[in-house]
């Protein structure tokens, strides 16, 4: 009651402007992040005696604390609320599983001779996007068949071919028309790629006329060799029509969402409508929602905010939260008008039933294997615990390992696994700080001890969580390390045990003799995998760092490139591997960086200076 009391006080001094709103719970997480039109009197229903639902009950009961932000528009706060559920993935949100960076496939038409290739960034200026194309296998799928078409270049730097100036094996295999030695024209060349931009935006029959042409002139001129090339691409091209089913004799653009809903979870089917043809269908598995309209606002924000295929209508089954506000702000986003309609009859009804039908299929086969794989979780937790002679079954689990070469820049790991699964948002890294030298073995005491020194702090709620086994990678020497850091910091009744990777061997605190268990036990598995995943997430992390410091180091070495702009670079390119792959046109649009400084980066890491 005193904390609630606070907080009504505190909520004196919220304005009653558009905003953004987030609440904490009393280990500083961010439990729900909502946006209203005004601040005040939406963030004062929530401490208001009134008829509110269970999940807002339990909501209210955590809240702790509170931020907010006051934007310029109700529009403004859409975006910032969608930003922000991203990156804090609130528990009292509604939250799709593949929530996660998609591929795109970009044309780079600032080239004078542009490149299509896959990425999955969407925002550099100059360039023109297609998708996002719901999984990697999908936008492989599409890149290879574009390969086969079009005889556009794969080199990746901004000006064609090879700094030898000689052609790739692609042109003499005729996979490239060959720009890099002037073998076609500028002009012909875009006219190639503006056939791939049209054929990615779902309108192949052009292209197939133009290379059924190209094959029967051939043939009657008598260039079999050229003729089978067009026939083979003709194929290529017509294999892709062939999948796409048409739905719409109109030839419209629309999405349907279609929604299906399971007690606390529910599925999203996504099918793409392009030209009127059904060019792709993926489901989204999602957590909690209010309502029906909830799930919908929810998911439509999450998918197309960042997205660069709006298309200008979107079928959906009922009414959406925030209709008018998130027509409006896709209709910006887009450029033209977007509209949210709920089809009553109809061939459109009865795709948007379809779409509902494959939402309901998709989760229920989602429940069943959520459902097998808890109960198979659950047999090899409790064989661990058995195996191992724990007091309860160890739902935590959280395992250390160190990486270094020769003891520079030497770092360790902390992985979690809950209920037999990996957790990554808490895994860990550690940068070595007071150990220096080959000493594996007070880095692993260093790494536990600073995990659990954060545990006694209460400070950073990443690590509010105790584990019921803690796993360390190694034999004897490293699990002493562990058992002193864990006695050191007050935490001796852990439960700890090392895993030796030679013989597989566990070792138990007061056992002489280690614990060997069968080869194929589900609990050693179990052990591996986890010990496995923290070995691969400490190398990862000592590798960027180390490649880190070779860039950074060779960096010193240019002219004119100081600390300041060595993070301007690292700043830009986000890793230091981007840096030395940059191609000159990309390092000139560095922000603030001198042209000559970017032309000297450019020959350093490209010319013969560079990493060795």
């Amino acid at each position: 009651m005193q904390n609630r009391s606070r907080l009504v006080e505190q909520l004196k001094s919220v304005p009653a402007d558009p905003g953004v709103y987030i609440y904490h719970d009393s280990d500083g997480r961010v439990i729900y992040v909502g946006k209203a039109k005004s601040l005040r009197t939406r963030m004062r229903s929530y401490f208001n005696s009134g008829d509110h639902s269970p999940k807002t009950r339990a909501l209210i009961e955590r809240i702790a604390d509170f931020e907010f932000y006051v934007t310029g528009s109700e529009i403004e706060a859409l975006v910032l609320e969608a930003n922000l559920i991203k990156k804090y993935r609130p528990a009292f949100n509604v939250s799709y599983r593949d929530d996660k960076s998609y591929p795109y496939i970009a044309i780079t038409w600032q080239d004078d001779y542009p490149r299509v290739m896959i990425t999955r960034e969407h925002h550099r200026r100059g360039m023109k996007y297609y998708g996002p194309y719901t999984s990697v296998q999908a936008v492989r799928e599409t890149f290879d068949t574009l390969r086969r078409i079009f005889s556009f270049r794969t080199c990746k730097r901004g000006k064609p071919g090879k700094s030898t100036g000689s052609p790739c094996l692609n042109y003499h295999i005729k996979r490239c028309l060959g720009p890099c030695i002037g073998a076609v024209s500028k002009g012909k060349y875009r006219a190639m790629i503006e056939k791939v931009e049209m054929f990615l935006e779902g309108n192949p029959e052009p292209v197939i006329s133009q290379l059924e042409a190209e094959m029967n002139d051939a043939s009657a001129r008598l260039e079999f060799e050229h003729a089978a090339r067009a026939r083979d691409r003709l194929e290529a091209a017509r294999l892709v029509l062939q999948k796409q089913k048409i739905v719409s004799e109109t030839g419209e653009d629309f999405d349907i969402l279609g929604l299906s809903i399971d007690g606390a979870i529910g599925c999203i089917n996504l099918s793409v409508v392009r030209g009127g043809k059904l060019i792709g269908s993926k489901n989204f598995i999602l957590d909690r929602g209010k309502s029906n309209e909830d799930i919908l606002s929810a998911f439509i924000k999450q998918n197309y905010i960042n997205s660069t295929s709006i298309p200008p209508q979107v079928l959906v089954p009922t009414g959406v939260e925030d209709g008018g506000l998130i027509e409006e702000l896709l209709g910006s986003l887009r450029g033209t008008k977007v509209s949210l309609k709920v089809p009553r009859r109809g061939n459109k009804r009865e795709l948007l039933d379809m779409a509902a039908a494959n939402a309901q299929y998709a989760l229920s086969m989602s429940i069943m294997k959520h459902s097998w794989e808890k109960e198979a979780s659950a047999r090899v937790l409790e064989a661990l615990t058995a195996d191992l002679g724990l007091l309860g079954l160890p739902k935590r689990i959280e395992c250390f390992d160190i990486s270094t070469i020769y003891g520079r820049n030497s770092v360790g790991s902390m992985v979690v696994f809950k209920d037999g699964r990996p957790f990554k948002d808490d895994y860990r890294k550690f940068k070595i700080a007071y150990v220096e030298g080959m000493n594996d073995f007070a880095m692993m005491r260093e790494v536990v001890s600073r995990r659990f020194e954060h545990q006694k702090a209460k400070l950073d709620p990443s690590f509010s969580d105790m584990p019921d086994l803690v796993i360390v990678d190694g034999g004897k020497p490293q699990l002493s390390a562990a058992i002193s850091a864990l006695q050191e910091t007050g935490f001796n009744d852990v439960p700890v045990f090392g895993l030796a990777k030679r013989e597989e061997e566990i070792y138990a605190p007061g056992l002489s003799k280690p614990i060997r268990l069968d080869r194929d036990s589900d609990s050693l598995k179990l052990m591996q995998r986890i010990r496995d995943e923290a070995h691969r997430f400490a190398i990862t992390y000592h590798r960027r760092l180390r490649g880190k410091a070779m860039v950074e180091s060779t960096l010193d070495k240019i002219p004119g490139v100081g600390e300041g702009r060595k993070r301007l670079l690292l700043k830009h390119f986000g890793s230091p591997g981007a840096i030395a792959e940059a191609s000159l046109e990309e390092l000139e649009t560095v922000p603030a960086l001198p042209g000559i400084i970017a032309e000297r980066v450019y020959r350093h890491f490209h010319q013969g200076g560079g990493l060795s």
